[in-house]
């Protein structure tokens, strides 16, 4: 299992969708699509999964360490109230 491991963190984390044409219409794409999704193996469907999940942790965990960085300064003025007499 430690082996499959390794290898499964050496995948590049690209979208698991092969587009056959470029030139293809929506139509010709989506059945594409369709008929790529039907026709793979078990194996395939989880591999994929998996690197969409982790690629969506890696993007969140991105956009965290980014909002960590830019350190806002939170500034407040004091309150000042006058009544009138």
């Amino acid at each position: 299992m430690s082996s499959e491991k390794s290898s499964n963190e050496k995948l590049p984390l690209t979208s698991c969708r092969k587009k056959k044409k470029d030139d293809a219409t929506f139509l010709e794409d989506v059945r594409d699509h369709i008929d790529e999704f039907i026709h793979a193996s078990m194996e395939e469907h989880k591999n994929c999964f998996q690197k969409t999940v982790k690629k969506m942790f890696g993007m969140s965990k991105v956009v965290a360490e980014r909002s960590s960085e830019t350190k806002e300064v939170e500034s407040s003025l004091p309150l000042r109230t006058t009544l009138a007499d």
